[in-house]
């Protein structure tokens, strides 16, 4: 998107940097983009972006392969001030991120702030907080909490050396404040190979005074699964919170392989055929999962050209998803399956089938079965349909 017509353009830039990786978190998608309360960590930043009161231009740094999906998200959030959002391509490290959304600022702002995605909870009055003190002081301006806890010294074996007097720390949070101006000589001065902990000290090596302005508990930063799990808590309330998901799997017999259904191997019955051991009630219930938790879809996550899910079994994938399912911050309250097939008859081992699926799960497992009266692929006799729902608790 264009930057705002100079007429129109507001006096408060803010940077919202979204390009991280998310390695910590472990969840194959760029950070910003993980599902918290089942929407994305930058949609709740730029919500608190767009509580604060002043008029601003809001630029996004998001990684070029989201950059799509982060413009959806900042109208979605945006609405009728969607002229005053600018997404941008990201660089390789932070500090390349954060210049390619310095460079989209109008030059008539007069402040800008650069803040975190990750710190998406961050209330709108701190924000507010850090474009007053800028204003009011021409300075570098840092959100900060008190350090609470006894810090040690301590050497690289683990020794004691000594307390540190806490009183002159404290942890820093965002959005960091800046004179525009100013903040942009400093960033064009930064010496080659030198590297800044944070903007701050960027603006602090040219020179320029930085304060503090009161934090905020809630500003912390999403790094880990149990930040993750600390956010969805305070997005959601002291109470669990409950998600479900639905998953469908198809698949056709093939008269050349062996049948797993449900976890077990049934003898003298026809295969299904696919990549791994078509076992539809597992891949049913593993979209279930991951449809609940926000985390796509088994193709997505356990592709059919990774060489590892070649003919695996259910109980991998089941695993796998669980495992993903528990890093997201939830555990499983109960899964019911609906398989529709002519063959296998089920009754006689469905309550084998259920045990083995509650075992791996770890959660009750209900499963029924019924067929088509003859109508349609399954009537036929030509494959298996399971349908699974979920319900999960954070």
């Amino acid at each position: 998107m264009s930057v705002p017509a100079a007429a129109e353009a507001p006096r408060l830039a803010i940077i919202v940097v979204a390009a991280g990786s998310g390695t910590r978190l472990g969840l194959g998608v760029p950070k910003a983009f993980v599902p918290l309360a089942g929407r994305p960590l930058l949609e709740h930043a730029l919500e608190r972006v767009f509580d604060q009161p002043e008029p601003a231009q809001v630029v996004v740094v998001a990684p070029a392969s989201h950059r799509a999906e982060a413009v959806a998200i900042g109208r979605r959030v945006a609405g009728i001030a969607a002229d005053a959002l600018t997404v941008v391509v990201g660089g390789d490290s932070r500090a390349a991120s954060v210049s390619a959304g310095l460079a989209a600022v109008a030059d008539t702002a007069d402040v800008v702030l650069i803040h975190d995605a990750a710190r998406a909870l961050t209330p709108a009055e701190v924000f507010t907080r850090v474009v007053q003190r800028v204003r009011a002081d021409r300075a570098g301006v840092i959100p900060a909490l008190a350090v609470v806890d006894t810090i040690a010294r301590r050497t690289p074996e683990g020794a004691v050396l000594g307390q540190v007097d806490r009183s002159e720390l404290a942890a820093v949070q965002t959005p960091q404040g800046f004179p525009l101006a100013a903040y942009r000589a400093a960033v064009a001065a930064i010496v080659p190979g030198v590297e800044h902990t944070d903007d701050a000290s960027v603006f602090a090596a040219a020179g320029h005074p930085v304060v503090t302005v009161e934090g905020d508990d809630r500003a912390f930063k999403v790094t880990t699964p149990w930040d993750l799990r600390r956010a969805e808590q305070l997005v959601r309330g002291a109470g669990p919170a409950l998600r479900t998901g639905i998953g469908i799997d198809v698949h056709a017999y093939d008269d050349a392989r062996p049948l797993w259904l449900g976890g077990l191997y049934w003898p003298d019955e026809p295969g299904l055929a696919g990549h791994s051991d078509g076992d539809a009630i597992s891949h049913a219930i593993c979209d279930a999962l991951l449809s609940a938790a926000g985390l796509g879809d088994i193709g997505s996550r356990f592709g059919v050209d990774d060489p590892r899910f070649a003919d695996a079994r259910g109980e991998v994938f089941l695993t796998a998803t669980l495992e993903l399912v528990r890093d997201a911050g939830f555990e499983v309250v109960n899964v019911a399956v609906q398989v529709v097939a002519k063959r296998p008859r089920f009754a006689a081992r469905r309550h084998e089938v259920e045990a083995l699926l509650t075992r791996l799960l770890g959660a009750p497992v209900s499963v029924a079965a019924t067929t088509t009266d003859g109508l349609g692929f399954t009537g036929r006799a030509e494959g298996v349909a399971a349908v699974a729902t979920a319900l999960l608790h954070s």
